[in-house]
């Protein structure tokens, strides 16, 4: 596949700022995520007081694999086509990814590839330098920007467009979705004894709960952070997002390196869920061709464009000494 996703143009004069005066509210996306936030409260109430063990317990588990679904899945497989997978585990990350209930995958990856050919622009869904808010969630209240849909258009997705299975749960979402993402849980806890309203209510916590995690990603991830690969881009590490959002958090890696697989350097599997689910499934055969980059051409990017705040390569920040680790030391930090 040309991967034309890859790569971006800050001086084209079409993504000058356009003033969010100007842009369209999406009432249904700001009424559903507002409902969400106000049952919040009373869910966890509910967790604490009234839940059975095996319905928080459940909520943790759909608030994981949902998380895979979108990071493993969406992001990792099907955005940067940094693995290949076959049909059980293509099933598998698709049913996870309707769980998560955050558009059709194919949406997902398209989009995403206009994020990486066009951030922190205004082509880019979720642009950073409008500030926290707007890239966090405040994008999601408003019909997308013209220019990222024009931008769009410009970008190769005739591999997803022949992917059958994405098509297939593309087609079929708002059926899919709904069904794996409200239904499923709201009954399912009824077989352990569970009242169906707490299940409802505790899912809809697990949703928006899940939905923050991800949405951290474009936000903290883009602002708070350092940059031990390339220091003139937003994208930061950030170790709370790859806390909450299943290993996405090495963010300025991962936009220096998108065909990266593990989207991190180091950390190893502490906080890298997604990429321990890879490895698992690379074991036994459904991942395969797994992409990686070698450790010299991080090394030599580390030493060109990094902030100097390599663990391995760079400087300490505070006394500015170098830090030798060698070739073992490195590949037990992460590789």
């Amino acid at each position: 596949m040309k991967e034309t996703y890859e790569g971006i143009n800050h001086l084209d004069e079409d993504l000058k700022p356009v003033p969010l005066a100007k842009w369209e509210i999406e009432w249904r996306n700001i009424l559903s995520i507002s409902y969400m936030h106000l049952i919040t409260p009373y869910a966890i109430y509910l967790m604490i007081t009234q839940a059975t063990w095996q319905t928080n317990l459940f909520a943790y588990i759909l608030y994981v694999v949902s998380l895979i679904g979108v990071t493993a899945g969406a992001h990792r497989l099907w955005s940067h086509r940094s693995y290949k997978a076959k049909a059980p585990l293509q099933i598998i990350l698709l049913i996870f990814h309707s769980i998560a209930h955050q558009g059709s995958a194919f949406h997902w990856a398209r989009d995403h590839r206009v994020h990486h050919k066009y951030t922190d622009t205004d082509a880019d869904p979720h642009n950073s330098n409008r500030g926290f808010f707007y890239c966090h969630i405040g994008w999601i209240f408003l019909k997308k920007n013209p220019k990222a849909i024009a931008k769009g258009k410009c970008i190769d997705i005739s591999d997803l467009m022949a992917d059958r299975l994405l098509q297939l749960q593309h087609k079929y979402y708002y059926f899919v979705a709904p069904s794996l993402c409200v239904l499923m849980p709201t009954l399912l806890p009824t077989v352990w004894g569970e009242n169906v309203w707490n299940a409802f209510y505790i899912n809809g916590f697990r949703i928006i709960f899940s939905l923050h995690s991800t949405l951290l990603i474009n936000s903290l991830a883009h602002m708070w952070g350092a940059k031990p690969y390339e220091k003139d881009i937003n994208p930061t590490e950030n170790m709370i997002v790859s806390f909450f959002a299943t290993g996405e958090g090495f963010h300025n890696f991962h936009h220096t390196f998108p065909q990266d697989y593990r989207a991190a350097e180091l950390g190893g599997y502490k906080l890298n869920i997604s990429r321990l689910f890879i490895d698992i499934m690379a074991k036994i055969g459904w991942a395969y061709d797994l992409k990686t980059v070698s450790e010299e051409i991080v090394e030599k990017r580390v030493n060109r464009t990094g902030d100097g705040s390599h663990p391995v390569y760079g400087f300490n920040e505070h006394t500015d000494l170098h830090i030798e680790y060698s070739k073992s030391q490195i590949r037990q930090k992460g590789t």
